[in-house]
C-alpha cells in the first residue's frame, strides 16, 4: 500500500478530494500572493524543426540567438488542457482519424475480457455523467491496461466502465472542433500515470519521478516553461477558474515572478476581447465541474471548451493566435492504440514503492483527444505524427528558440505539421462551430446519474 502524502487522493480518481487538498496546499504556500494577483520552421508548409535527439539544452535554431522570434506569424500560443479521457472514449466514433472500428451493425467491435469468462464490448454511455472514482488511471491501473495489447482495461481498477464512450450527441462542440480543425490522432499523454505527473510534463518535460497525485516540493533543475519565459522577457499567464496548473509544482507558489502571472478566468475573456493576450497562456477550467473528470457531467466541459475557443476566434488577436487543446491523460478509459516508446526525460527514475508495478519513463501513456486551432491551421488534415505533452513545450521552444529542458522535449515533435504558413490562412475568417452542450437543458444525468454500467447488452460470454 502506498504511503500517501499531502495532496494525494486514493485510487485512480477522487478528483474532488485531490483538488481540495491541492487548494489547501496552495493556500498555505502562497495565499497572500494569489490574492494579490487577483485571486517546425517558420517558412515551411507544416514543417517541423529538427534538433539532435534527446540533447538537453539544445535549441531549434543553433545559429539564431536564444529568445529570438522564429515564428512571426504567431503572437499568441494558448493551451487548454482538459482531464481524463482517451481518444476512443470521446472521439472514437467521430469518423475522422484512427478511432474505433465499427462492425456491420454500426457499433464498435472493441472488447476487453472481464476476468470472469465474459467480454465487455464498447458501449455508448447511458448519460453524460460518470461514475465516482471509476475508471482509474493510476500507475498500476494504467500499466495493467497496457497488458496483452491493451486488453487489461476491464480487469484493472477501471472495471467495465472503461469500455464506455460518448459521441457527437453528447459533446457537440468538441466533436465539431475535431471535425473542422486539424486533429492529432497520435497525441499521447506523457506517462502511464495520473494528472499531476502528466501536467508536470506539460510544464517541465519531466515529472521528477512523480507517478501519482502528490505534491513534493522539489523543482526541476532546468526550471519550468514559466521560468524559461521569464528569463527571456516573454509574457505569459496561467488563467485559472479554481486552481492554477502551475500549482502542481507547489514550490512555484512562493515565487512572486510566478504568482504575479496567475489570473482568474474572467481576465482571459477580457484579454481576448481587447486583443491583449500574453505571448503564452494556459487556460484552466473549474476542476470541480468543467474539467470532465469523474464524476462530472461532461457537458460542462464541452461548454467551457466552446467558450474558450469562441473567445479566441472572435477576438482581435485571432489572426496571429495558435490554440492547442488536449487532455492531461486517458482517465482509465479504453483506447485501442498501443503507446510507443519514448525518450527518458532525465536520469530520475519513477518513485516506486512496494506494490507498484515495474516501469520506467521510456513509455508514453495512452492517446488523448487533441488538436490545433489557428487561422493557419491546415484544412481537412489529420496528423498522424507522434506527440505528447512535451510537444507543446517544443512548440514554445521553436517559436522563441529556447533551450530544451530535458531529453524528452528535445526529442519531441513541435505540432507544426498541423499549420501551413506558406499559404494564405485557411481559417482567417473563423468557421461557425456546433453550439456547445447546455447541461441546463439536457440534464438527464443530473436526475438519473450515470445509469446502468455496463448495460446488459454490452456483456457476452467469451466465445459466444
Amino acid at each position: 500500500m502506498r504511503v500517501r502524502t499531502a495532496g494525494q487522493a486514493p485510487g485512480g480518481g477522487g478528483g474532488l478530494t485531490r483538488r481540495t487538498l491541492l487548494g489547501g496546499a496552495l493556500a498555505g504556500a502562497a495565499g497572500a500572493a494569489l490574492a494579490a494577483c487577483g485571486g517546425g520552421s517558420a517558412s515551411g508548409a507544416g514543417s517541423t524543426t529538427t534538433r539532435p535527439s534527446g540533447v538537453t539544452g539544445s535549441r531549434p535554431n543553433p545559429k539564431a540567438p536564444v529568445g529570438s522570434d522564429q515564428l512571426p506569424q504567431v503572437d499568441h500560443i494558448v493551451v487548454v488542457m482538459m482531464e481524463n479521457h482517451s481518444f476512443d472514449n470521446l472521439l472514437g466514433t467521430l469518423g475522422r482519424g484512427d478511432g474505433l472500428t465499427l462492425g456491420a451493425d454500426g457499433l464498435p467491435t472493441a472488447t476487453n475480457p472481464d476476468g470472469h469468462g465474459d467480454l465487455v464490448h464498447s458501449f455508448h454511455m447511458p448519460t453524460e455523467c460518470q461514475l465516482q472514482g471509476k475508471p482509474s488511471q493510476s500507475w498500476n491501473a494504467s500499466h495493467t491496461q497496457l497488458e496483452h495489447g491493451n486488453q487489461g482495461f476491464v480487469i484493472s481498477d477501471s472495471g467495465p466502465v472503461a469500455m464506455g464512450f460518448w459521441s457527437a450527441s453528447d459533446l457537440p462542440f468538441t466533436n465539431s472542433l475535431a471535425s473542422t480543425f486539424p486533429l492529432a490522432d497520435r497525441y499521447f499523454c506523457s506517462v502511464l500515470a495520473q494528472t499531476y505527473p502528466n501536467r508536470r510534463y506539460l510544464m517541465a518535460a519531466t515529472s521528477l519521478g512523480l507517478i501519482d497525485d502528490t505534491l513534493p516540493t522539489a523543482l526541476p533543475p532546468n526550471g519550468t516553461v514559466f521560468d524559461l519565459l521569464n528569463a527571456h522577457d516573454i509574457s505569459w499567464k496561467n488563467y485559472y477558474s479554481t486552481l492554477p496548473t502551475a500549482g502542481i509544482f507547489i514550490s512555484l507558489m512562493a515565487r512572486p515572478s510566478i504568482t504575479s502571472n496567475l489570473q482568474k478566468i474572467d481576465a482571459f475573456f477580457t484579454d481576448c476581447a481587447s486583443g491583449s493576450l500574453p505571448s503564452f497562456s494556459i487556460v484552466d477550467p473549474d476542476f470541480n465541474r468543467q474539467s470532465e473528470e469523474d464524476p462530472q457531467d461532461i457537458q460542462y466541459g464541452d461548454a467551457f471548451l466552446g467558450q474558450v475557443v469562441n473567445a479566441v476566434m472572435s477576438g482581435p488577436g485571432w489572426g496571429k493566435t495558435l490554440l492547442v487543446w488536449n487532455y492531461d491523460e486517458h482517465g482509465g478509459y479504453y483506447d485501442h492504440v498501443t503507446p510507443p516508446a519514448a525518450v527518458t526525460p532525465d536520469d530520475v527514475p519513477p518513485d516506486l514503492l512496494p506494490g507498484d508495478l515495474p516501469g520506467t519513463f521510456d513509455q508514453l501513456g495512452f492517446r488523448v483527444p487533441a488538436g490545433l486551432v489557428s487561422p493557419y491551421a491546415r484544412k481537412d488534415h489529420v496528423s498522424h505524427t507522434v506527440y505528447d505533452h512535451t510537444s507543446v513545450l517544443k512548440l514554445v521552444e521553436t517559436k522563441w528558440n529556447l533551450p530544451a529542458m530535458t531529453r524528452r522535449d528535445a526529442a519531441a515533435n513541435d505540432l507544426l505539421d498541423m499549420v501551413d504558413f506558406s499559404a494564405s490562412p485557411a481559417f482567417l475568417r473563423p468557421p461557425t462551430l456546433q453550439a456547445p452542450a447546455n447541461p441546463a437543458i439536457d440534464a438527464a444525468c443530473q436526475t438519473s446519474g450515470p445509469g446502468v454500467i455496463p448495460p446488459a447488452s454490452a456483456v457476452t460470454p467469451i466465445g459466444a
